[in-house]
């Protein structure tokens, strides 16, 4: 199965310039969405990991059912005003603007073991301030995966110092 076939290329969105992968198609079909996350549980179990992070929205898709495929808690990081309890916060630039995201202060344990998912590596903003929130709470980053790594754009640059699983490159 080449999952590539599931992924769209959406040329000028959210602006002129910037081609948006779709993962929606994906995302539709059962059984090209579950190899996914078989073959993602498959290349993170050789990691000592304690729980998975995934940001808000798309990498949920991925996060939340690899945490299930692998027996481990999901950690949500979101954006302002999603989470009810006391946070920590990082800002961070995008190929198209800037966000800041939040994680609950008590998501992560000092010394825990987190592998950081999500659907794209871009730029590297997201990774980047993921693994700050992270690392904020005390935890050690066991991996950044993605499903898939725009090489184009060098995310991979900003986040070197960390590992990186990537599933598919572009």
């Amino acid at each position: 199965m080449n999952i590539k076939d599931y992924i769209i290329d959406v040329p000028n969105f959210p602006k002129e310039g910037v081609i948006f992968k779709d993962i929606t198609p994906l995302l539709m079909s059962p059984e090209a969405f579950y190899n996914v996350i078989e073959n993602w549980a498959i290349a993170l179990k050789k990691l000592k990991v304690d729980k998975i992070l995934a940001a808000e929205a798309r990498g949920f898709f991925f996060g939340a059912p690899l945490a299930i495929a692998m027996d481990l808690p999901f950690v949500p990081v979101r954006k302002k005003g999603k989470l009810p309890r006391e946070t920590v916060s990082e800002s961070f630039g995008l190929e198209y603007g800037s966000s800041e995201l939040f994680i609950h202060k008590d998501a992560i344990e000092e010394g825990e073991n987190v592998v950081i998912i999500d659907d794209v590596l871009a730029t590297g903003g997201t990774a980047k301030a993921m693994i700050n929130l992270a690392k904020k709470c005390g935890a050690n980053i066991a991996a950044c995966s993605f499903l898939l790594e725009l090489d184009f754009l060098k995310g991979r640059e900003k986040i070197n110092d960390e590992n990186i699983i990537v599933l598919y490159h572009s």
